[in-house]
């Protein structure tokens, strides 16, 4: 994997447009994006709650930040097209599977016509971008084989929510066939890449609907959580390592726009795949405590019980790794929930942390 060096002569100072930077993962890119000397206009909806992540590193601090909605295709245009940014990275979205079941035609309207908004955007501006675009490892046709999907394998969705990140993926296609294409490279300059991660785990997330915060906050009230499907298998990965993944593809399309406008997975190995179950009671154990939960199904809605990622892409390719097995991301986790300092120290413990190992 390039070196962190590598990574700050091609970040350091130049303009980077990220949308969803006020996101759990938005606020861990925000933070290394600062680290590395990176001009940062973000683009996205406030935060949701006033622990967010965002909030508690003062986010603002280290980026111009746009509170706008994706819908708004004229404003993002001029924000764009005003910024005139070297990279965009589009982590902005609606990330919630049941809440895609309550709000299936916000998901769709965020999720596929936001992305298709962010990638006109960049169709319009005078000096090309490159182009990272964040969707899910929810986008295939899941018929649970246990097979691992690789990113040729069929894009699908049973729920809005993977429904409208598959839709994003089509889009991306197009957009990239239509007017990026990489044999007209030379007209366009334009390099677009889509990659497509696994659950992400990492101190700082408060959202609902997810097991460690729920955990989270289980533990803060003295209850057990409330486990829908103990059973289901995930990829399992700590918040920077997608990060870290999304930063090193974006350097390596900046040296070959053409060899990496494609789609990748980025999920740990096929060993660190746990079960929600194993996963809740390592982050108790991590955090010194008996595991309390009760199980709950929810048999009116569906979701994957399996989900497995193949890494080989990437890796051949990018020359990215994991770093974190499974349990040091969850024992990670626990420790930034645990630690009483501000978050801003926390994150840059563990960005540094992280970056030492295999250094």
């Amino acid at each position: 994997m390039s070196s962190y060096s590598d990574l700050q002569k091609a970040y350091q100072g130049k303009r980077v447009f990220l949308t969803g930077h006020t996101g759990f993962k938005g606020a861990w890119m925000l933070q290394v994006l600062h680290g590395l000397g990176a001009e940062v206009t973000g683009y996205s909806l406030a935060p949701e709650h006033p622990q967010d992540l965002y909030n508690q590193i003062h986010g603002d601090s280290f980026c111009h930040s746009i509170i706008a909605d994706l819908s708004e295709q004229e404003k993002l245009g001029q924000a764009m097209k005003e910024f005139r940014p070297h990279y965009v990275f589009h982590l902005a979205a609606q990330a919630l599977v049941r809440r895609s079941y309550q709000q299936p035609i916000s998901t769709f309207a965020a999720n596929v016509m936001g992305t298709a908004h962010v990638l006109e955007a960049m169709r319009h501006l005078t000096d090309p971008a490159i182009g990272v675009m964040i969707t899910t490892d929810k986008v295939y046709e899941n018929p649970e084989t246990g097979k691992a999907f690789t990113e040729s394998d069929k894009l699908g969705g049973y729920d809005p929510y993977s429904a409208s990140k598959a839709a994003a993926e089509i889009v991306i296609e197009s957009y990239r066939r239509s007017f990026f294409n990489p044999l007209q490279f030379d007209q366009h300059q334009t390099p677009i890449a889509s990659v497509r991660a696994g659950n992400v785990i990492g101190g700082g997330d408060y959202s609902e609907d997810r097991l460690i915060p729920d955990i989270v906050r289980a533990l803060k009230d003295s209850k057990p959580v409330v486990l829908r499907n103990p059973q289901s298998i995930r990829p399992w990965q700590h918040v920077l390592e997608p990060v870290f993944a999304y930063l090193l593809l974006g350097l390596k399309m900046s040296e070959d726009g053409i060899k990496y406008s494609r789609s990748y997975n980025i999920g740990p190995e096929r060993s660190d795949e746990r079960t929600v179950a194993q996963v809740t009671n390592a982050f108790y154990s991590a955090f010194g405590k008996d595991p309390a939960y009760e199980i709950i199904p929810q048999s009116n809605l569906h979701e994957a019980g399996l989900l497995m990622l193949d890494n080989t892409r990437i890796k051949e390719e990018i020359g990215w790794k994991p770093r974190l097995n499974a349990e040091a991301a969850i024992q990670w986790t626990a420790e930034w929930y645990a630690d009483s300092r501000p978050a801003t120290e926390k994150c840059a413990q563990q960005i540094k942390a992280y970056l030492e190992i295999g250094a």
